[in-house]
């Protein structure tokens, strides 16, 4: 889900913006589910180059509704799909936030703070970080985002809109060029010294041990290429493909929850009510390579996990992990232990975008059967990702998604038609 982050590229008050002018390509309506097709703001890359952009108020399907699928990927002008070995997607995220309505629409919401409010999801990080309702990245392509039937994410409901405000949407997009790159691997983890930078986007000095993440491939960095390799700058868009149904009582709500194996929660005391600070880091690092240690390939796994409490527990309908390259699968584990969801990367083995050998293409999602899979109200869950360390990594991520439900659906109402 969503690799963008560092961890300012989450939150809604990140410095970069442009215009939101996206173009909606086709509607149309199968049985209940409607589908809309857009396209984000154009943004140009050349081989080396990064865009890492937010746009606000985007196409987005009005009115109170369940949101039932969200797929995305890079395109050119004439819609070809583009292969992660030319464009790396490092990370795509769509967030809800609320605008008022006596505020001027400019070119980017974002730049007038005291206009907006955050719409984030349930949680559990800390402020605006992984507040996104959707976000993926190089597994975008072959990573099912379905909600099943009769759940759905609500939207557009008048009676969770603060009065003077209507509810928006922004689009960040993280994506690398690495044709002709030196070491495209190294350009996709953003290692520092490729993008020749010894302070982040903001100015500030970064920290001497600090050798790789999204801290140095931020928005008009550049790594470093073959010397004298040539490509074209190229017009790209996010294609991005919405699917929904209007609201109806017989509609299950599920909320968001998104995990990060980096939080490091720490117990409030001085609050009458039970709960955490969150610290989410968004991304880490796999410094130490097995080979050292004379360990064979199958003995080479780096294993992070953290403990995390769910205030409110419920039904869990569906659950997807997020990895990057090296990932070997993370799980959600029970407070005793129970697998609540496990998922696996899909590696590519050919050349043909969404099929790019070396890179993860997709991540193995879950659809328990409802009823199933229930977490407690205050439960202690355990989250454990795993990486390969036959080599190092940097700006890696382990974060989880889930959907959870309060109830189960009615037996005796009938369920929607899947597509």
């Amino acid at each position: 889900m969503a690799h963008g982050f560092g961890v300012g590229f989450l939150s809604l008050t990140l410095a970069l913006l442009v215009l939101s002018c996206s173009q909606a390509l086709r509607i149309h309506s199968k049985t209940k589910t409607k589908s809309a097709v857009f396209l984000s703001p154009v943004f140009e890359l050349e081989p080396g180059s990064v865009v890492n952009r937010i746009y606000y108020n985007i196409d987005f399907p009005r009115g109170h509704i369940a949101l039932k699928r969200f797929h995305a990927e890079v395109v050119d002008e004439a819609g070809n799909p583009i292969p992660l070995h030319e464009t790396y997607l490092h990370h795509w995220v769509v967030a809800r936030y609320f605008y008022r309505k006596d505020a001027a629409t400019t070119k980017d919401d974002g730049s007038i703070r005291n206009k907006y409010l955050s719409g984030r999801n349930s949680g559990i990080c800390q402020k605006d970080v992984l507040g996104q309702y959707f976000g993926l990245g190089s597994e975008t392509r072959r990573t099912s985002t379905y909600v099943p039937d009769p759940f759905g994410i609500e939207l557009g409901n008048p009676a969770e809109i603060p009065k003077g405000y209507e509810e928006r949407w922004m689009l960040n997009v993280h994506a690398i060029d690495t044709r002709g790159a030196e070491d495209k691997l190294g350009c996709t983890e953003c290692q520092c010294h490729l993008y020749n930078v010894s302070k982040d986007e903001y100015g500030r000095p970064l920290s001497p041990d600090y050798i790789g993440g999204l801290n140095c491939c931020y928005d008009h960095t550049h790594c470093r290429v073959i010397q004298g390799f040539e490509g074209a700058k190229r017009s790209l868009f996010l294609r991005y493909t919405v699917e929904w149904i209007d609201w109806s009582d017989h509609i299950v709500p599920v909320r968001i929850y998104i995990f990060d194996v980096t939080d490091t929660p720490v117990a409030l005391n001085d609050s009458k009510v039970d709960s955490y600070e969150h610290s989410c880091k968004v991304e880490y690092e796999v410094r130490e390579s097995c080979k050292a240690t004379g360990l064979t390939s199958h003995g080479c796994v780096d294993t992070k996990r953290t403990k995390l409490r769910l205030p409110t527990g419920g039904y869990v309908v569906y659950g997807v992990a997020h990895q990057h390259t090296g990932g070997i699968g993370s799980a959600l584990y029970g407070e005793d232990g129970r697998v609540i969801c496990s998922s696996f990367p899909i590696y590519g083995k050919g050349e043909e975008a969404g099929n790019e050998a070396g890179y993860i293409v997709g991540m193995s999602t879950c659809y328990p059967k409802p009823g199933s899979v229930k977490i407690l109200d205050g439960e202690t869950l355990v989250f454990e990702s795993n990486y390969s360390n036959t080599k190092p990594h940097t700006g890696i991520m382990g974060l989880f998604y889930i959907l959870v439900a309060d109830k189960l659906p009615n037996p005796k109402l009938p369920l929607f038609s899947q597509l």
